[in-house]
């Protein structure tokens, strides 16, 4: 066999086995949150279910995520995949499960105690800065003609900012999504998925790796969780999903998968970015704080018009999909025709949002 189609089937591998842990743990993480009383139970009409519902589910995508992350490590350590800057990578993927381990905690306190949303972006601050200290960052950043790179003191402080704020920002994108049964697993899944082969593509074989794990992980899941749910993933599921996200995508050492890395997860989580641009414009335009919940959201927007949760999760599903071949296509330099595509995408979100002031409430 060449060496891409090893990598090929090794990454088919990971997707596979990801899959197969977090599907069998997905009845754990039920049983679990069921002991506990950690339920989302339906208190406001902002709520798409009418029955109390477990919200632990996270812990499936975590237990996944991290055991096969560890093999993947272990792997890599003895040699059984080839990776050019191994000890590097064994560093930063060292990184992601801890900085993962803290984000997922976090997220299992949130659903039990409920913390304030000042309190919860704080603790996400600091974990972040974790992950920056221990290696995952953004290496180097050129805006209007200047150019920070980390191995100078004026760049390492700009990226820090800049990757405090790209890992705070995508982790609570997905968060803000996790309104629809499935919404938040499936779009995670597409992206992590079109990260993964974005990475492949490009050479970063220990970013496809894990991405493709992280793919997995969420679409073993995802039938528990799509319509009707028998388990939320909760807070603990959405933080560390887009943690991850943000987090596995910038792990490259080459300098030159900088803008492949940011750009990409940008382009392909274009429905949860959206929809949080819009969400924070609509409750501040109607002088509320930007934290606080409304019906306003795309996954409101389409079962307001008659729309089901299962179609409503599928068109969604679409989007996402054609948001992933742009970012794809984008990594090939391709720039055309991923704008091209990147727009009919936004077409289809204009027309989803067209009339929220009118009718959200």
């Amino acid at each position: 066999m060449t060496q891409y189609a090893i990598i090929s089937l090794s990454a088919f591998c990971c997707i596979v086995l990801a899959f197969v842990i977090s599907l069998g743990a997905a009845p754990l993480s039920i049983l679990i949150a069921k002991r506990a009383n950690v339920l989302d139970v339906p208190t406001d009409e902002r709520r798409m279910h009418s029955r109390p519902i477990p919200r632990l589910g996270g812990i499936a995508i975590f237990i996944s995520f991290f055991v096969c992350t560890l093999i993947l490590r272990q792997l890599i350590q003895y040699g059984y995949f080839w990776e050019a800057n191994a000890d590097e990578m064994l560093g930063k993927l060292t990184a992601v499960l801890v900085s993962g381990a803290l984000i997922f905690v976090l997220g299992v306190i949130d659903d039990i105690k409920n913390i304030r949303a000042h309190y919860k972006l704080a603790f996400q601050i600091g974990i972040a800065a974790v992950a920056f200290a221990l290696g995952i960052r953004i290496p180097q950043i050129a805006v209007f003609g200047w150019h920070f790179a980390d191995n100078s003191a004026g760049g390492a402080f700009v990226s820090f900012i800049v990757t405090v704020i790209w890992i705070v920002a995508i982790t609570n994108m997905i968060n803000l999504i996790d309104g629809l049964d499935g919404l938040a697993a499936g779009v995670s899944g597409i992206a992590a998925l079109a990260i993964a082969y974005t990475a492949y593509i490009n050479g970063y074989y220990t970013a496809a790796f894990a991405m493709a794990i992280l793919a997995g992980s969420t679409l073993g899941f995802l039938p528990f969780n799509f319509y009707p749910a028998k388990v939320f993933m909760g807070d603990c599921g959405a933080m560390f999903l887009g943690f991850m996200i943000a987090s596995v995508s910038i792990i490259s050492p080459a300098k030159s998968a900088t803008i492949v890395a940011i750009i990409a997860p940008v382009i392909v989580l274009g429905v949860p970015a959206f929809d949080t641009a819009f969400a924070m414009i609509r409750r501040k335009i109607r002088g509320k704080s930007m934290f606080e919940a409304d019906k306003g959201h795309l996954h409101h927007q389409l079962t307001r018009i008659g729309i089901g949760q299962r179609r409503s999760a599928l068109i969604l599903y679409g989007i996402s999909g054609i948001m992933g071949i742009a970012a794809i296509v984008f990594s090939r330099a391709l720039y055309l025709e991923a704008i091209g595509l990147f727009l009919i995408a936004i077409l289809f979100i204009i027309v989803l949002i067209w009339g929220w002031d009118k009718h959200s409430d």
